[in-house]
């Protein structure tokens, strides 16, 4: 019995010695750009893995003129953030030279919820190898599209277009159209 025990109690402490390092130490690595909060405090970007919100500047249009839609993608996401803790999990793959990542706050992902509120679109192209992440993230953009939330209030440019520099007609600068 006591044989037993000391054999349970080193695998244990075996066990718990594993989980501390992973087994590949550029696992828990991110490469990123980073800028300084304070000087003991950083941040870094992470790109949202299948999911493309509406930038800050970018505005979308309803009956009664435009709205900052990429300004209220960002306030939602930044109320989401601060709600609880976030995890990240990156996918390896990179765009516009930031991770790319899943993020969860209170298990809820940050990418579904963008979309279900109509404040970002879903981009299947990159979850072929996460058909249950795709599934999810086209019925929030279905359920956003026929309650009319957010741009599906009115008309917009898709965020990558918008990026490409295509605008809708109310973005134009006075003296441009």
């Amino acid at each position: 019995m006591r044989l037993i025990c000391l054999a349970l109690l080193a695998l244990a402490a075996c066990d718990v010695a594993v989980s501390r390092e992973p087994a590949d130490p550029r696992a828990s690595a991110i490469v990123a750009r980073g800028r300084a909060i304070d000087g003991d405090t950083v941040s870094f970007d992470v790109r949202l893995h299948g999911a493309d919100a509406y930038e800050r500047k970018q505005l979308c249009a309803t009956a009664s003129g435009c709205w900052q839609c990429g300004k209220a993608a960002q306030d939602y996401a930044s109320r989401l953030l601060k709600s609880g803790n976030a995890t990240v999990r990156l996918t390896g793959s990179a765009s516009y030279g930031r991770p790319v990542g899943t993020v969860e706050i209170g298990g809820r992902d940050l990418g579904e919820a963008m979309i279900a509120a109509g404040l970002a679109i879903p981009v299947t192209g990159y979850l072929k190898g996460r058909p249950e992440q795709a599934r999810r993230y086209m019925a929030a953009y279905q359920a956003a599209r026929a309650a009319k939330r957010g741009a599906h209030a009115g008309s917009f440019t898709e965020p990558a277009k918008w990026r490409r520099g295509e605008r809708l007609a109310c973005e134009a600068k006075p003296g441009r159209r």
